[in-house]
């Protein structure tokens, strides 16, 4: 099976600077080659094929990666959107994977480091939630160390070697690993070379993946998690975790609105799961009164599996699926954290995207799931107690997730007569981030969707709301919206 071992992120993490539209939304600068830079549409991409050899120990498998030299790029290839003249992006940005990622086995690694630099990104990375379950060890002295620490000692599932030296050097010293290496041992090295020619000769020697600066904590993990993936494991969808900085706030409604736009404006599938046991709107908001729900799942994890998942979901359309709430106060719902993490866990096997509407309550499992979550988005109204939450909040999830896209922070119900707000500029940079969504109070229009049981697109299709919620959706998604078909003049006359 052909795998794509290119160290790419999609950077589409760029924010709004100074005065915007209230439905202005940043949009993405397209896909950006994290560890080997300018991975697009490249000539020089090669399919290696495994070859018996001397190396062998070190797991040689069936490559193909993108080596990047100068080149021209397909201009045929689509060309991300250019940025708008409102949208600027800072002068240091991370990037970010695009995609979910699954997380990797317990195993152990080392790591030998030649510069002080390459140390520090590989102990950010072993820090990542990603490689939880791992046992890093960072180390000093490059391959040539590795070398010599295991010539009495068993080699652990993956050894990740650094070289400063030139090629000749570089592949004797990997001869010479490959001496000490046990079978079935990975091996990955970090050059200082973009060179094909070495490339094709380390996949020749059975190296896993070769990596070159400059290196970031996610190329080092992503090349990890790449390397232990298992192309028959279930599909993962990304999740969304929707969650408001106060109560009132209105984060169930922009999650519920946010699915909608996903599934109608974008067209891909996508499940709405709310959390709030007792007091959740989703079934109101979808006209929906479900006979089963989360809290069933909840009740059983262990014996969730698709069919039963696909009989407690109900269908709101062809493409949106609902987890409700019992939303009734009969029970006083004491589920165990952990049953919460299975139940997501196994949600996310049934649709591209899975929506978490997390109620404004802080405890262990609404923590766990918000720090797990591929997106999380941050609610919150223009005033002084939603600043302090959103602010702790963003804060939290930062540190926590130093290798992620930060916090997503829509500022909902902006507007409202006579009420004395923080301006949106002055909200954005106290948390150092300017806001993915502006919405203004619109009671009319919102009250009348939630009436109705109706959604904003619904309702007012080209109000302002329904143009920043659909922006929203590409943006989170990131994706392009599928080409509406060109209604005919004929059928527009016939129509009035």
């Amino acid at each position: 099976m052909e795998e794509d071992f290119g160290v790419g992120f999609d950077a589409d993490d760029e924010f709004t600077a100074g005065a915007v539209e209230p439905w202005d939304l940043p949009q993405s600068a397209g896909p950006q080659a994290g560890g080997m830079p300018g991975a697009m549409a490249d000539p020089y991409e090669v399919a290696v094929e495994p070859l018996a050899d001397p190396f062998e120990g070190l797991g040689a498998t069936q490559h193909r990666h993108v080596i990047d030299e100068p080149h021209t790029p397909d201009m045929g290839a689509p060309q991300p959107p250019p940025m708008p003249a409102h949208a600027a992006r800072p002068a240091s940005v991370p990037s970010y994977d695009s995609g979910a990622e699954g997380a990797a086995p317990r195993i152990a690694i080392h790591i030998f480091c030649e510069q002080p630099s390459t140390a520090t990104v590989a102990e950010n990375a072993a820090a990542d939630r990603r490689l939880a379950r791992t046992t890093p060890v960072v180390l000093m002295g490059g391959l040539s160390a590795a070398v010599a620490h295991y010539q009495n000692q068993p080699t652990p599932s993956l050894v990740v070697v650094e070289s400063q030296d030139n090629a000749a050097v570089l592949i004797s010293q990997l001869d010479q690993l490959a001496e000490v290496c046990d079978p079935g041992t990975k091996v990955v090295v970090i050059g200082r070379s973009n060179d094909i020619g070495l490339y094709r000769e380390l996949m020749k020697r059975g190296v896993s993946e070769y990596l070159v600066p400059p290196l970031e904590p996610l190329n080092l993990v992503q090349a990890i998690t790449t390397l232990y993936s298992d192309p028959s494991a279930p599909f993962i969808g990304r999740t969304i975790a929707f969650i408001g900085a106060k109560g009132g706030s209105g984060s169930s409604t922009i999650a519920h609105n946010f699915g909608h736009c996903l599934t109608e404006f974008m067209q891909t599938n996508a499940v709405i799961v709310d959390f709030d046991l007792p007091f959740g709107t989703a079934g109101l908001d979808f006209n929906q009164d479900p006979l089963q729900g989360v809290a069933d799942a909840l009740n059983q994890p262990d014996r969730l599996d698709p069919v039963l998942l696909d009989r407690m979901m109900v269908r709101c359309s062809d493409r949106l699926s609902l987890f409700a709430a019992p939303a009734n106060l009969d029970n006083d719902y004491d589920i165990s954290p952990e049953a919460f993490e299975e139940v997501a866990a196994k949600i996310k096997h049934t649709a591209p995207f899975v929506i978490l509407d997390l109620p404004h309550i802080w405890s262990s499992w609404v923590r766990k799931l918000l720090l797990s979550s591929d997106e999380v988005v941050i609610v919150a109204t223009p005033d002084l107690a939603s600043l302090r939450n959103a602010k702790n909040m963003i804060d939290l999830v930062r540190a926590a997730r130093p290798n992620d896209q930060p916090p997503r922070l829509v500022i909902n119900q902006t507007g409202i007569p006579n009420r004395p707000e923080i301006p949106v500029k002055d909200f954005g940079e106290a948390m150092g981030l300017m806001p993915s969504l502006v919405l203004p109070f619109d009671a009319k229009l919102f009250g009348a969707a939630a009436n109705n049981g109706q959604m904003i697109c619904e309702v007012a299709p080209k109000s302002k709301a329904a143009e920043g919620l659909n922006a929203l959706a590409q943006l989170i998604s990131r994706r392009d919206p599928p080409p509406q078909p060109k209604k005919s003049l004929l059928a527009s006359l016939l129509k009035k």
